[in-house]
């Protein structure tokens, strides 16, 4: 009996022949049924090899973050790059794409295209008509999105991977407080008011200050919009109008300018300082005894239960609740435990 050659097994499954060898030499790559197909005829033609084991193919999954340059997204994309290759290109096939900010309309582009060739998606995205739009046409394709850091309530999403940012503004507010047994204004330097994780920490800040420390006041909430030329000009601004500032809480970027400020007006260490995440630059700051605390999102902890909770999805068909499966916490580093 003739040995069927790979182009005629292609030939009687009505595929191509690079993705009969792909599935006989077991390189992934194939949708679970279509390997099945193949197998299964290769089988019935009594092909002379040892043919593989039917398994899944290798998920085409892509995570789509922010490209505004910070420590959190830079650390966040590696992150997910040495989980992906600890998984294995077999099982996962992990794509990485940045996009900045301030251009809704391309990442929502993005997102409707990436849609037409990916297995499931996991994005950081801010509220935006666009954004919800390019979700809708996710789930008519039946392709699986996480929404990342920042929660999209309203969108059709498989769930939310992240901290609770308004216990994290809270949180900040009761560290700060507690370490200020004496009256005096603090300055709160925020991020993009526009974005739902900056809103919810100034508004925790904002409530347990009110709540349980009546003899600090907020002097004033600087809008810094993550820009850190805007922040340096409006926070020299406020140092250079007061005399009791004892407190400052940063929600976003600019660290080093705050650094800078507190210098030229030698508050350096005599102000408590309290911002966000664990990188080079903080680090240095409680080094040097200026930041008083930190609030770390967890990076890697963040890309773990993104990609379990999809793959969970996507090969077990596990339906997660909205929140609780990837709930992140955050951790507190101060001067005494940050090394």
């Amino acid at each position: 009996m003739k040995t069927m050659t790979l182009a005629e097994l292609a030939k009687r499954v009505g595929v191509g022949v690079a993705t009969v060898d792909r599935v006989l030499n077991d390189r992934g790559g194939v949708s679970p049924a279509m390997t099945k197909k193949i197998l299964l005829a290769a089988r019935e033609a009594g092909l002379k090899r040892i043919l593989p084991e039917e398994h899944r193919h290798a998920w085409q999954i892509e995570v789509l973050l922010s490209g505004n340059g910070s420590f959190f997204f830079q650390q966040l994309a590696q992150d997910f790059a040495r989980l992906a290759d600890e998984l294995g290109y077999r099982r996962l096939r992990l794509h990485r794409t940045l996009i900045p900010e301030h251009a809704p309309e391309k990442l929502a582009a993005h997102i409707e295209a990436s849609s037409k060739k990916m297995d499931g998606l996991i994005v950081f995205a801010h509220e935006n008509p666009l954004i919800y739009a390019a979700l809708e046409a996710c789930k008519a394709r039946g392709v699986p999105v996480i929404t990342l850091v920042a929660d999209l309530p309203d969108a059709p999403r498989l769930c939310h991977v992240g901290i609770d940012q308004l216990k994290a503004g809270r949180t900040a507010a009761l560290m700060l407080g507690s370490m200020l047994p004496v009256a005096g204004d603090v300055v709160l330097v925020s991020g993009r008011a526009d974005y739902a994780a900056h809103r919810l920490r100034i508004e925790g800040f904002q409530a347990v200050l009110a709540e349980r420390f009546p003899h600090l006041r907020l002097r004033e909430i600087i809008a810094g919009q993550d820009e850190r030329e805007r922040i340096s000009r409006l926070l020299e601004k406020t140092l250079a109008a007061s005399q009791q500032i004892v407190g400052l809480y940063n929600t976003g970027m600019g660290n080093t300018q705050i650094h800078e400020a507190l210098a030229r007006h030698r508050l350096c260490g005599k102000v408590v300082y309290v911002t966000h995440e664990l990188y080079q630059t903080t680090r240095e700051l409680l080094a040097k005894r200026v930041l008083t605390l930190t609030l770390d999102q967890n990076t890697l902890r963040h890309a773990q239960l993104a990609l379990t909770l999809l793959l969970r999805h996507l090969e077990e068909g596990e339906q997660p609740e909205t929140y609780q499966p990837g709930k992140v916490d955050f951790m507190l580093f101060t001067q005494e435990n940050f090394a």
